[in-house]
């Protein structure tokens, strides 16, 4: 194999990757959703995305829930709390 090949295959490696990073990002944005979560008497609101409506939620309440929590038995405990509200996005 000669040099050009070689480089040819490379490049040509390289595009592939990058479509599909590309591919996947774009597939993760299927479901997007902001949750508001309310805990201990604070309310605080976070977006997320992911490839199913489940995972978006618990992603986004997640997010939420490490703002509103200190420690890890109180993030356990807000991240099972029924969210105030969600609004699917998109």
């Amino acid at each position: 194999m000669n040099r050009k090949t070689g480089i040819l295959i490379a490049v040509l490696a390289v595009l592939a990757f990058l479509g599909l990073l590309t591919y996947s990002m774009f597939s993760l944005r299927k479901n997007r959703v902001e949750v508001c979560i309310t805990w201990n008497g604070r309310t605080e609101c976070a977006k997320a995305a992911g490839s199913t409506q489940q995972e978006s939620v618990r992603t986004a309440t997640d997010k939420a829930c490490a703002l509103l929590s200190s420690g890890m038995t109180d993030s356990m405990n807000c991240s099972h709390a029924t969210p105030a509200k969600v609004t699917w996005l998109d």
